[in-house]
């Protein structure tokens, strides 16, 4: 089965930090769609992807912003698919701020919020949910699980 998840930043400065999840992803085959999207300068191209993002085929988001990050949340409001928040560092507050704007979001609209700067575990969590029903990801997954023990 293939799959495709959309990986969004906040800024272009935050390609560093995300770019692990897009290497995580496709090592398990599944296809990446990254983009630059801001929640304050370009909401209206959040919405849109984020609305029209089942019927476009994608399985999930990861969404990283750093300080007020409110991306996670944006794409949340505007999707029934999965979406994980990786809070990234920088700023005043060392991504606590973000953190903090990730993981506090109202009921009803879930984010999974992964550690400061933790787009590999945010990219691992998308492939165990796709490995609920696809044998191969899971596999995959178990493979991994031993590769990183050893």
């Amino acid at each position: 089965m293939t799959y495709k998840v959309a990986v969004l930043m906040g800024s272009p400065n935050d390609r560093d930090k995300m770019q692990p999840a897009v290497d995580t992803l496709t090592r398990f085959g599944i296809e990446t769609d990254v983009r630059v999207h801001s929640a304050h300068r370009s909401p209206a191209k959040v919405a849109a992807l984020a609305s029209s993002a089942r019927e476009q085929g994608y399985a999930a988001f990861i969404c990283g912003a750093g300080m007020a990050a409110h991306l996670a949340g944006a794409v949340a409001a505007h999707t029934t698919l999965p979406v994980v928040g990786v809070p990234l560092s920088g700023g005043a507050l060392n991504g606590v701020d973000a953190l903090y704007a990730t993981v506090q979001m109202p009921k009803g609209i879930p984010v999974a919020t992964v550690a400061v700067d933790g787009s590999v575990n945010a990219a691992l969590l998308v492939v165990q949910m796709l490995a609920i029903t696809d044998a191969d990801l899971a596999r995959q997954l178990a493979d991994h699980r031993i590769e990183i023990a050893g």
